[in-house]
């Protein structure tokens, strides 16, 4: 049993607490074999919210790091870290000073504005991201969270389309249809306008599986690679589809891009917005 401490540091933030995390995060990967617990609070600016998780914080005796523009918000916690005497830094404070002494300039004490500014870039990583840890299938319980889910046969497209997708800020996962098994529960649990299908010929896919199976240095002869098996299973996607009322695309001969225009499309018609979080 491992006796290694861990240590808890909170990032504060009135903001996002993007910029808090990312500099603690910068540092901590010049400290090896250290246990972290970092805890985030994000958009506090009420002073008696800043008190109260100094309380906390001294109960877990935890390094607080702070982004706090509003000025109230950083008396409090200044006065709340003497009281309960927390060790506080003070992420911003030496540069908007050394700005102020620079520029002769107030500023503007407005938090997350960096995050606003860069709201495209920052949705874009997200998406990326979230889109990365749901393909093809991987974490069905958090398919609740996509703005689309694509679903289809193996090689029809879903995943290439999925990451065009979450580099235009769309939170796109993909989960595989089987023509001898039901889809997840969790994909049965979305909102249906959500969920698109994607289909193709049978010469398209057979052609894109026997090129996959090649460069696998498998028989093309596979089943994955046979006529009738992926007739089989394009039939029984497509009556899953149509069971759960699921619009369908047919990506035989369309480029991603043009497969991934079609998808907003779609959402946009059935007034579904993407893309637009907090």
């Amino acid at each position: 049993m491992s006796t290694e401490q861990t240590h808890t540091v909170y990032l504060v933030s009135d903001g996002t607490c993007r910029t808090c995390e990312t500099v603690v995060k910068a540092v901590l990967v010049q400290f090896d074999d250290i246990d972290v617990r970092l805890i985030r609070k994000a958009k506090v600016r009420r002073p008696e919210t800043v008190r109260q998780l100094m309380e906390k914080a001294a109960e877990d005796q935890a390094l607080v790091f702070y982004t706090l523009v509003y000025d109230k918000a950083r008396e409090a916690i200044e006065e709340a870290a003497r009281q309960q005497m927390v060790p506080i830094v003070d992420v911003l404070g030496p540069v908007l000073v050394s700005l102020y002494d620079l520029f002769k300039s107030t500023p503007r004490a407005e938090p997350g504005i960096l995050y606003k500014s860069n709201k495209a870039h920052f949705d874009r990583i997200d998406a990326v991201d979230y889109t990365l840890h749901h393909d093809d299938g991987c974490r069905a319980r958090g398919l609740s969270e996509a703005d689309v889910v694509l679903v289809g046969v193996s090689r029809a497209s879903k995943s290439t389309t999925c990451f065009y997708l979450a580099y235009s800020g769309i939170r796109a996962a993909n989960v595989p249809l089987f023509h001898d098994c039901d889809p997840p529960p969790e994909l049965l649990k979305i909102d249906p306008r959500r969920v698109i299908g994607l289909t193709t010929n049978p010469h398209r896919l057979q052609s894109v599986r026997d090129s996959r199976l090649r460069s696998w240095k498998m028989d093309v002869t596979e089943e994955y690679g046979d006529r009738t098996q992926i007739a089989r299973e394009l039939r029984a996607a497509n009556e899953q589809m149509a069971k759960y009322g699921w619009r369908c695309i047919d990506a035989s001969y369309k480029a991603i891009e043009e497969i991934a225009r079609e998808v907003i499309q779609l959402l946009e018609d059935s007034g579904i917005k993407v893309g637009h979080r907090e």
